[in-house]
């Protein structure tokens, strides 16, 4: 009988300290993105016929169109910049700081959201963008720290791991969030548009707060090296990108995984930005029903990352990633015909099931193809790869609900990601392209 391989209470530490990020920057995702934002921008920020952009020949977008767009552009911005950012990481072994840098502005200006109110529509996007700009950022090099800290065979479950501490953390802040709305006259607070500000700005506060668990905890081992200018840093950042595409570009399999993560992140992402204000414009759901509802999604959530971890042990990584594809089609095929309240409550159940485990599981997979000392430059593509479906889903999203006057549409285009993202996965030969990680490691190290 094989025995489970003893951890040092070093590495421990330090893997709980990686956990405390999941926990202190889903607050981020839950209640900015899954939660409050959307409908709160659709029903008190945004004017009832809309709001014109400052730009010429544009015409008035509703909360929805405008919100897809915002969350495209932050997503292309991410595209552009993380390769080199991570390349330049990984050549001053600086991940821990970068990460540091994004946290501490992103959390700042989420704390700025207690100051938009009715018709400031500039304000809330304008910080929206610099806020989820900072998330995702943050994440290339909390996501970089992975392979540092388990073996190919452990980061399936500490990658689950990671996932269910970030649906505790943020499912707790969202059960007081819930409290503060549902009980906001008892507790002396005016309005509900009030206490949402206070909810939404809180989130920052508890983002910024824990992640020093994780900068006191986390290691990043320094090498020293000439001091260099910025300029000179981003050359070399940009040397290594070049020099790592013209590598990669070899990688059948890194690049066949890295498209089909692509397309069918495309869906999961989309669904987890619009799904509450799909709820509040398209059904009319009340906000109590929307934030119920993404609660029990996070609960759900702890469970079902840690249940996809041990699918994966039994039936392998990829197959345990199509399983959940499979179940990402039906819930966008149900939520095309879902008219109740009821309905939303058992597709959030659904979607608690399988959102930890196909996105901890896409991680630890690509973690396991990569080597380990360009990780962050690495998980830069693959923040590229990630949010340049993000920039799609919201965008298709927002030009259907514009043209067509309805989301379901959007909703159902939706099945043509986890479709084809399946069946280019199901192509991708691990073993293949782990092998070819291992060779890349040693070109890049000479």
């Amino acid at each position: 009988m094989a025995h489970r391989r003893q951890i040092p209470d070093s590495l421990r530490r330090q893997r709980f300290g990686w956990y405390m990020y999941d926990w202190a920057n889903s607050a981020f995702a839950v209640t900015i993105l899954a939660a409050l934002f959307g409908p709160y921008l659709d029903r008190v920020v945004v004017p009832a016929g809309g709001w014109t952009p400052p730009v010429p020949g544009m015409g008035a977008l509703s909360s929805t169109s405008l919100y897809g767009y915002t969350l495209g552009l932050s997503a292309l911005f991410v595209l552009l910049s993380s390769p080199v950012l991570g390349a330049i990481a990984d050549s001053g072994h600086t991940k821990k700081r970068f990460l540091m840098f994004f946290c501490g502005l992103g959390s700042s200006a989420t704390v700025l959201f207690f100051f938009v109110g009715p018709g400031d529509v500039g304000l809330a996007l304008a910080l929206f963008f610099v806020a989820n700009f900072c998330f995702v950022s943050a994440n290339v090099f909390y996501d970089a720290f992975l392979p540092h800290l388990a073996t190919p065979d452990e980061q399936d479950d500490v990658s689950g791991r990671g996932y269910a501490y970030g649906y505790a953390g943020g499912g707790l802040l969202f059960i007081l969030h819930l409290l503060l709305v549902q009980f906001h006259a008892q507790l002396g607070i005016a309005d509900t548009g009030l206490a949402i500000r206070i909810a939404l700005s809180s989130v920052g506060l508890w983002w910024g707060g824990f992640a020093l668990v994780s900068f006191r905890r986390l290691v990043e081992i320094r090498v020293k090296a000439p001091s260099r200018s910025p300029l000179a840093l981003a050359r070399e950042g940009f040397r290594r990108v070049l020099q790592t595409s013209r590598l990669a570009g070899s990688l059948r399999q890194l690049l066949l995984f890295l498209l089909a993560f692509m397309i069918y992140n495309d869906g999961i992402q989309t669904v987890i930005a619009m799904a509450t204000i799909y709820g509040s414009e398209e059904l009319g759901f009340d906000t109590l029903t929307l934030m119920g509802c993404l609660l029990m999604v996070q609960i759900v959530g702890i469970a079902g990352s840690r249940l996809f971890a041990r699918i994966a042990a039994r039936i392998g990584t990829k197959r345990a990633v199509l399983l959940s594809l499979v179940i990402w089609t039906g819930v966008v095929v149900f939520g095309y015909v879902m008219t109740q309240p009821y309905e939303f409550w058992i597709l959030g159940g659904i979607v608690g099931l399988v959102l930890g485990g196909s996105q901890a599981l896409s991680r630890s997979m690509y973690s396991r193809i990569i080597p380990a000392a360009a990780s962050a430059e690495f998980f830069g593509f693959f923040s590229v790869f990630e949010k340049f479906s993000a920039i799609w889903g919201p965008l298709v999203f927002a030009i259907l609900r514009q043209t067509t006057g309805s989301s379901r549409l959007s909703i159902l285009a939706l099945v043509v990601f986890f479709i084809v993202g399946g069946a280019l996965l199901s192509f991708v030969n691990l073993e293949r392209a782990q092998r070819d990680s291992e060779q890349m490691g040693k070109t890049l190290a000479l």
